[in-house]
């Protein structure tokens, strides 16, 4: 007789799957809402806060040469307010050489040894373009204040295919990739694959393939490394095999959270830690430590050893490698010999052919599609990430730089511009204006990038009017032209920044970062929901979660940047505004892929969305610097339109911010009308999957009745199961 206590049954009639709870489903919604949350926050607040304002702090320098002179020198740069310097005195050039190959100095001061010689300021392209500017913006006072003149060796130059240096930063990158996402996948599509005696020879191919991939696309394909293939595949095994171990056994602790987990430590706290994209001896204490024990610096640095430096170095990065998959593959035996290979969250399931989906919230597939689509996906964002992102920077060049000449006369203006296409060729696209004002204010709408304004009288200096606001490369670029052209025509030059950077910005960053966490905000959030909430199908369903998100992390992202880092000051109502909009436009494009293909769309959306828009943005490289196809894409893609509208609102008086605003109107819409036509065709598909209901059985109701159709039941016991 059963008991009177048991609980009441919540089987739908007819024997469907039981009903979820309803304060089951809304904690489940709450923790989908609470992962991109957490990934987007944790991203941007690290991005923001550790480079929104970098400075110096105690980078090594060397002073070249002897005496109580020389030591005063080594003295005053040691006690210099700030700390910005760790200064010591070596004897001879030879000395300050080797200690910068090594890469123990980021620079070196020598001493003219003749009151009518130079003094040389020596630096390492090779080991950081930033490093090595930095250290010669903190050298060179130190010779004008001497009086001296100054020289400036390189004495490891980048090669001409990577002269941004950032072939090391993104094969590591892609390194990292290929270790940590895979895991994920493999958790829910295929987890008899996660004991160690079947991960082993499938990470060890995995890592050798990838490897290869990321150098045929660096060397052959994008040009920016030539040769040392052996390199690459050594590195990249035991970068991507330590990460991967290490994937594995927070996989076997956490289940489906090591994601996040694992995305802290190989990209978040990795990329400021590197050294390979700004100084680590220009970030916090606590990263510098990092720089010393995480897999992606130690990748990037023994990659940099060996094609620049001979190999200097390498041992010890290669050794922290080592070291994290050795740990690694000692505590996962241990987990597996004490707690058994069970792993929190994995479906249960007694054979490997057993169908599961591919991807979470996707239909139930075959174990041969899903070991296609398994490594199928993070391979297409690996070459993505990889080929977009040293495809459009491995080479910067400036093309068609837009800047305007002012004379004394119409006649002088027209003989300079004339003088400087010439010279110059397709580097300018020199306009001719009648005033500095005019030229000014061009600068302010962003029309040009800089105005030169002619001397009217001789021996009267020159001005160049440009802005730091529009972009840090491309202001370096047009001083870099015109202090040439005023030095070889003996014309003193007088520089005016008309829009300069915020103390909070020095490096014009800031602009990027928002405008990324918005768009990263919008496709993010529908990742999880395809995976996490299959059951949401029709527009009405997702348009108050949709906006509520929307809304909520546009406040959110606000706090973040402005009131919690301080790095974004002002403008609070039209920040969340515009980024309220950017997120759901973005959100709404998105969810009609995932809806339509499944999770494997988020791969072709972050291509449009955010990796070619990185480029198109110019909120890192100047627009002017990189190839032409981007540049067509800057008023078409959301994020060259986000980008846009956080830069002009703090620097440019919103300048543009309306037709930013209509970019962003047209994705959104067009998002919208392909929901209503997949809405339609959702509802002739389920219409044919119930007339085809086997025994006879009356048609389920309707799906905006909000119950689950037959086809779905598959997915929803998956979904039970996790």
């Amino acid at each position: 007789m059963p008991s009177s206590t048991a609980p009441p049954s919540t089987s739908t009639p007819g024997g469907g799957p039981p009903e979820e709870d309803r304060k089951i489903r809304i904690a489940r919604y709450v923790a989908l809402f609470v992962m991109p949350f957490v990934i987007v926050s944790m991203m941007f607040a690290t991005y923001v806060s550790t480079m929104h304002s970098p400075h110096p702090r105690e980078m090594p320098v060397a002073v070249v040469g002897t005496g109580s002179g020389a030591q005063a020198i080594v003295d005053a740069l040691n006690t210099a307010p700030g700390n910005a310097m760790d200064a010591r005195l070596v004897e001879s050039k030879d000395d300050a050489v080797e200690l910068l190959k090594d890469r123990e100095i980021a620079g070196a001061l020598a001493i003219p040894t003749e009151r009518s010689a130079p003094a040389t300021i020596y630096t390492t392209m090779a080991a950081g373009a930033s490093q090595a500017t930095t250290a010669q913006q903190l050298l060179a006072p130190v010779a004008i204040g001497q009086n001296w003149t100054t020289a400036i060796e390189d004495v490891a130059p980048l090669p001409d295919g990577d002269m941004a240096g950032i072939a090391v930063l993104f094969a590591a990158m892609g390194m990292m990739l290929a270790g940590y996402v895979p895991l994920s996948l493999l958790l829910m599509a295929c987890p008899h694959l996660l004991s160690l005696r079947r991960f082993l020879p499938i990470v060890a191919g995995w890592s050798a393939a990838t490897s290869t991939i990321i150098w045929l696309i660096l060397g052959p394909i994008v040009g920016a490394v030539d040769g040392h293939y052996l390199t690459f595949l050594g590195v990249g095994m035991l970068a991507t095999g330590a990460v991967a171990l290490t994937q594995l056994l927070l996989t076997k602790l956490m289940g489906p959270l090591a994601v996040v987990l694992g995305m802290l430590l190989w990209v978040v706290f990795g990329m400021p830690s590197s050294n390979l994209a700004l100084s680590v001896d220009m970030m916090p204490g606590f990263f510098n430590f990092l720089h010393g024990v995480l897999p992606l610096p130690a990748a990037g640095e023994a990659l940099r050893s060996i094609l620049y430096f001979d190999g200097r170095g390498a041992g010890g990065h290669l050794l922290v490698l080592a070291a994290w998959a050795v740990a690694a593959l000692l505590l996962s035996w241990l987990k597996e010999r004490t707690s058994g290979l069970a792993i929190p969250g994995a479906p249960q399931v007694d054979h490997p052919d057993t169908p599961l989906p591919a991807f979470s919230g996707g239909p139930l597939r075959s174990k041969r599609f899903r070991y296609l689509a398994v490594p199928a996906f993070p391979l297409a964002i690996l070459v993505m990430v990889v080929g977009l992102m040293g495809f459009s920077m491995h080479k910067p060049a400036v093309h068609d730089l837009p800047v305007a000449v002012v004379g004394a006369t119409p006649e002088q203006a027209q003989q300079m511009a004339a003088g400087l296409e010439s010279k110059l060729g397709d580097m300018l696209d020199v306009k001719v204006l009648a005033s500095a004002d005019e030229g000014i204010d061009r600068i302010l709408d962003q029309d040009i990038v800089a105005t030169y304004v002619l001397p009217t009288a001789q021996g009267a200096e020159a001005t160049l009017y440009t802005s730091s606001g529009a972009g840090v490369s491309q202001q370096s670029a047009a001083k870099a032209m015109f202090q040439g052209i005023s030095a070889q025509q003996q014309i003193p030059l007088a520089m005016t920044d008309v829009a300069p950077l915020s103390d909070t910005d020095t490096m014009g960053s800031n602009s990027l970062y928002v405008g990324m966490s918005w768009i990263m905000s919008g496709f993010l959030m529908l990742a999880v929901l395809r995976g996490g909430a299959p059951e949401l199908k029709r527009l009405r369903q997702f348009l108050p979660l949709l906006g509520g998100w929307a809304i909520g992390m546009a406040v959110w992202l606000w706090l973040l940047f402005d009131v919690i880092i301080g790095a974004v000051n002002g403008h609070a109502w039209e920040m969340i505004g515009f980024g309220a909009v950017t997120i759901f436009a973005v959100s709404l494009v998105t969810g009609v892929f995932t809806r339509t293909i499944g999770l494997p769309a988020i791969v072709p959306v972050m291509v449009v969305m955010m990796l070619a828009g990185v480029p198109a943005s110019g909120g890192g490289l100047s627009i002017y610097m990189v190839p032409e196809f981007f540049r067509s894409l800057q008023g078409i893609l959301p994020l060259p339109a986000a980008v846009d509208t956080a830069r002009s609102l703090v620097y440019f008086n919103s300048q543009g911010v309306g037709r930013n605003l209509l970019v962003i109107g047209v994705w959104a819409v067009i998002g919208l009308a392909l929901h209503l036509l997949v809405d339609q065709w959702q509802k002739r598909r389920d219409a044919r999957a119930r007339t085809t209901v086997p025994g006879g059985l009356p048609p389920a109701p309707d799906l905006d009745d909000d119950v689950i159709s037959i086809d779905d039941i598959g997915e929803l016991e998956v979904a039970a199961a996790r």
